[in-house]
């Protein structure tokens, strides 16, 4: 199958799954990427403590890259060490009291018992337990097929049907039905977090993402060496099997001829052809004519719109004092509503949840080290069509006077002297990630039928396909990575190559 051709646009995890299935089934595959580097949203920085993971950080369903690995002829535990964590964030309140959260049902609630008292500890059994039925409720209907099913959903919904009552009719959004049933405002707190996931508010996200607590409850891994080795294995794997990957080349327009897909042409001048074209980015830059007229209504706007949140994103290398930090911790705030009527205003929330990522040191990889570590510290943000009249110089000096003083008042003083390269603003996401408005998970998840929403793997023109975190089944590293199966599958269907 070498004489055909296929160009991905973009070396995002998407266009990297994609890639590896591609080329392992003998297909002639290029990938143009504008950074130096594979991983797209997984990023990193230097610092005097060696790489920092600046993107994602938290890895879940890694069955996903496990089926893709062996669907390769490869096996992941061989080109990469994935290590369980044990803890699966420690959160922390400004009343002082704090809960680790443990990847067991089991382990949870003497933690949740001994946290808010035996009530709680029964509502979190009681949520547990829908969490899991909504899971297995969506998983293969949605998560895993390459097409969202209703019919499904509904054959299945017949024997849970209080489940389908309650998530999709009674309590819509994921706030309310915490709020009935949690009685700690702390664990509606902590739960309804999981709507920043997908980059949603908890106020006006669906229920149904409170699944999220499910995913997570079966696990959360660090890569050993950070998450950044994930898109190198994917590349090697891809390279092996005869991927071209062409660095620092930016593409300026998809080339169309007789509505259908002839291939590229570089912002050098040059062009390539090929059969078929990924693209590996926000769709939004499709529909914005970033990459050319003529590909501007391969996508509906009603996919693209509205947007999903943003971030202000700090990486840096710091000494911690006096504080017992695991890999994943969580900040809350005492307003939680009105961190997100910020965000909603298109201003820096005033009082926001900072999620800290404590990554360790070359050393001493464990966040508990005393010595000099690398941080990545989070604050969810409204994407830059919200913002007024953003500058560095200000954003920074904001940033850090509200994200240090707070975290200082909680216990964890860092040795730091903040420099505004340590933070990437919404407006330098969107200029890493064209078209995107700065916003980091596609399309918003609010709405009881956003899921249904999102773009598929075929685009409205003939070759021309898309991958990545703004298509369906949407935002996070493991769908991303399914996102790209999913491409890589219609193709493969399409040159006869799979039933």
């Amino acid at each position: 199958m070498k004489d055909k051709k296929v160009i991905i646009i973009g070396s995002g995890i998407g266009g990297l799954a994609a890639a590896m299935r591609l080329s392992t089934c003998g297909i002639n595959v290029q990938i143009f990427e504008k950074q130096s580097y594979p991983g797209g949203k997984i990023r990193v920085k230097n610092s005097v403590a060696g790489l920092i993971d600046s993107g994602p950080t938290v890895l879940t369903m890694h069955e996903i890259f496990e089926e893709l690995f062996r669907a390769c002829g490869e096996h992941i535990e061989d080109h990469l060490e994935l290590v369980p964590e044990e803890v699966l964030a420690r959160h922390w309140w400004r009343d002082g009291s704090s809960l680790d959260l443990f990847s067991s049902f089991e382990k949870n609630m003497a933690p949740i018992r001994n946290f808010s008292g035996i009530k709680s500890a029964k509502e979190f059994e009681k949520f547990n337990s829908l969490a899991e039925k909504l899971f297995t409720l969506f998983n293969q209907p949605i998560i895993k097929s390459p097409r969202p099913k209703v019919l499904p959903i509904l054959i299945n919904g017949i024997t849970n049907g209080k489940i389908l009552y309650k998530t999709l009719l009674r309590q819509r959004i994921l706030y309310d039905l915490l709020e009935d049933n949690f009685s700690d405002p702390r664990l509606i707190q902590l739960f309804a977090r999981y709507a920043t996931y997908v980059g949603g508010s908890p106020f006006m996200s669906p229920s149904i993402l409170s699944l999220i607590w499910n995913v997570e409850s079966k696990g959360v891994w660090r890569i050993k060496g950070g998450m950044h080795q994930m898109p190198k294995s994917m590349e090697r794997i891809a390279q092996k099997a005869g991927a071209v990957f062409n660095y620092g080349q930016s593409v300026d327009k998809i080339l169309i001829e007789n509505k259908k897909v002839k291939g590229i042409k570089l912002e050098n001048g040059d062009e390539v052809f090929a059969d078929i074209v990924l693209f590996n980015g926000d769709p939004r830059a499709l529909t914005m004519g970033l990459l050319g007229s003529q590909v501007k209504e391969s996508i509906t706007q009603r996919k693209i719109h509205p947007r999903s949140l943003s971030a202000y994103v700090w990486s840096f290398a710091a000494k911690p004092i006096n504080h017992k930090l695991v890999h994943h911790n969580v900040f809350f705030n005492i307003n939680y509503k009105k961190e997100f009527q910020d965000i909603n205003d298109g201003v820096i929330p005033t009082d926001p949840t900072l999620y800290v990522c404590a990554q360790g040191n070359n050393k001493d990889p464990t966040p508990s080290s005393n010595d000099i570590g690398r941080f990545e510290i989070i604050i969810n943000a409204a994407p830059i069509s919200n913002l007024k009249n953003p500058d560095k110089h200000e954003e920074f000096q904001r940033c850090k006077n509200i994200t240090f003083p707070i975290l200082e008042s909680m216990g964890l003083k860092l040795e730091l002297s903040p420099k505004k390269e340590m933070l990437t603003t919404p407006f330098e996401f969107e200029k890493l990630f064209p078209g995107s408005s700065g916003s980091l998970y596609g399309r918003s998840p609010h709405g009881i039928n956003s899921t249904f929403k999102k773009p598929l793997s075929q685009s409205q023109i003939k070759g021309l396909l898309v991958a990545g975190g703004g298509t369906h089944p949407g935002a996070g590293v493991p769908m991303a990575c399914q996102s790209g199966k999913h491409a890589a599958e219609t193709i493969l269907r399409d040159l006869n190559l799979m039933s």
